[in-house]
């Protein structure tokens, strides 16, 4: 008996230390974080869907560089085709260019020691993002940087979805086919992607990179309009909240990680009421714990206002897309889920040409066709076992 008091009790300690850490650690990090606000920019944008693509064009502009190579990435394994790029890294460092390496700590623990080693002794720079730290040890190791950004000379620029790693490419059997969005930026706006990379790269190694000669060279203006959204773990909710309430017809969003929260619901269901059509496109398939069975809770209330839920089934599905009516999209980093609107760093490219956006939503049109529309029945014929891991999800479900 003795035994099982001790244990509640030291449950209930625990938990009540990691609450505090929580709620004082988050209330630390509003109090210090302030996202950059970048202007509208114009630049040449080109979408990658396809990891094979994206990886040929990445591997052929650093294989190209003359000057820099900033690399950001949330994710990066220990496998062949990551050993492919590190390896490129290097042998950039080895010609003497600039070579800065900054991955999560979380997101990229699979990196060994051995190799960041080796790394370091090519000539890259290396740091992890993220470190959990006292005080709130419990808080920091939960926030990550999640946004994924390459610049190239100070003049050819990505950010998006995919990662580092085989399954990005389709090669893992567990997922199959990888779909992803991905943008390559020429023109004025990569100076913001620069800007956004330095500031993270100095929080993380406390460096001061800004005024390095030829970091930021002069550029020109490319045809379509844009501006960049980083948010900091905060006022991610308010933008979504403010691209919601601009739908007048049409709003797709497409997310691996549907979990809203009630605010943002309350929106969708708004929106749906006066009279937009609400389309929200999810993977079939989960690769994490839970996320899934989070999503559910949402999708009944969606379903019932006459929202179209599609679960893509031609591999996993990871594109973090959003589009209003023919007004604007976003394409970026954040996901439609709790932790990207409250823990992550997020780095989102919000795009207003017409043509480019029509020409987008063709595209998750298309990917649609390799969905299955989830029914209101099917969703009522849940079993017992699926709801009970449902309310589990919900209850965890800012930690996932």
């Amino acid at each position: 008996m003795s035994g099982i008091l001790f244990f509640t009790a030291f449950m209930i300690i625990l938990a009540v230390f990691l609450s505090m850490d929580f709620y004082f650690g988050r209330r630390q990090h509003i109090k210090k974080s302030a996202a950059t606000v970048f202007p509208t920019r114009k630049s040449d944008l080109e979408l990658f869907t396809v990891g094979q693509h994206f990886y040929e064009r990445l591997f052929e502009d650093i294989e190209n560089s003359t000057h820099s190579v900033h690399v950001l990435f949330y994710i990066i394994k220990n496998d062949a085709d990551s050993e492919s790029f590190l390896s490129l890294l290097q042998k950039k460092a080895e010609q003497g260019i600039s070579v800065r390496l900054l991955a999560d700590y979380v997101g990229s623990h699979k990196l060994e020691k051995k190799k960041i080693q080796q790394l370091k002794e090519s000539g890259i720079s290396f740091a992890f993002a993220h470190k959990p730290r006292w005080p709130f040890f419990f808080y920091s190791s939960q926030t990550r940087n999640h946004r994924k950004i390459t610049v190239i000379d100070g003049r050819t620029g990505y950010t998006g979805g995919f990662n580092i790693g085989k399954e990005y490419l389709g090669k893992d059997p567990k997922f199959g086919f990888w779909r992803d969005y991905h943008l390559r930026v020429t023109g004025e706006g990569v100076q913001d992607l620069q800007r956004q990379f330095l500031t993270d790269w100095n929080a993380a190694s406390d460096e001061h990179s800004e005024e390095e000669t030829g970091l930021f060279p002069s550029l020109p203006q490319g045809l379509f309009e844009h501006r960049f959204l980083t948010t900091p773990g905060m006022d991610l909710e308010e933008n979504f909240l403010t691209f919601i309430k601009e739908a007048q017809k049409e709003l797709f969003i497409c997310s691996p990680y549907f979990i809203p929260g009630e605010k943002l619901m309350k929106e969708l269901l708004n929106a749906r009421n006066r009279g937009v059509s609400v389309k929200i496109m999810v993977p079939m398939k989960a690769d994490h714990p839970l996320v899934k069975e989070a999503s559910f809770p949402y999708f009944g209330p969606l379903l019932k206002a006459g929202c179209d839920i599609y679960q893509y089934y031609y591999g996993f599905y990871h594109a973090k897309v959003i589009v209003v009516d023919d007004g604007f999209c976003d394409i970026g980093t954040a996901n439609f889920d709790k932790r990207s609107l409250f823990l992550n760093d997020e780095l989102n490219c919000l795009i207003y040409d017409e043509a480019f956006v029509k020409q987008l939503k063709l595209t998750v049109i298309e990917d649609m066709k390799s969905s299955a529309k989830l029914k209101l029945d099917q969703y009522n014929s849940r079993s017992f076992r699926q709801r009970m891991l449902e309310k589990t999800a919900s209850f965890v479900s800012y930690f996932l």
